[in-house]
């Protein structure tokens, strides 16, 4: 009791993270976070990455009992590069050398895929 007559407990709770509005739309949350969190791009395009390479080896290696990996790499890097143009068309969401990281992972998957096919693969 916090010595109220009606015997009533009254809680004050202050919000630690305030909900975003939804009503700007999806692209002015995601920046709202950004700048409350700078790390959250680095973990989308890691998590993308992560999810294509991971879900599409496994998926193959069960199907077929062998997974293709230099052509999932390929394939995850696509996809997060498709992905962090995206998010680098609002600016102040990705910085220049993490798009640059993403297009040297892209040629380096590219790279790999081109030199495991042999003669007449492709």
């Amino acid at each position: 009791m916090d010595g109220n007559s009606g015997g009533e407990i009254q809680i004050n709770m202050a919000y630690i993270y305030q909900m975003p509005n939804l009503t700007g739309g999806i692209d002015t949350n995601i920046i709202q976070i950004v700048s409350q969190v700078p790390s959250f791009t680095y973990g989308l395009l890691i998590f993308v990455f992560g999810v294509v390479f991971m879900g599409g080896s496994a998926t193959q290696k069960s199907k077929s009992g062998d997974a293709d990996m230099p052509m999932w790499a390929m394939m995850a890097s696509i996809s997060t590069l498709v992905v962090s143009v995206l998010i680098t068309v609002k600016s102040g969401m990705i910085e220049g050398w993490v798009l640059g990281i993403v297009v040297a992972v892209n040629i380096l998957s590219g790279l790999w895929l081109f030199f495991s096919r042999g003669r007449g693969e492709f």
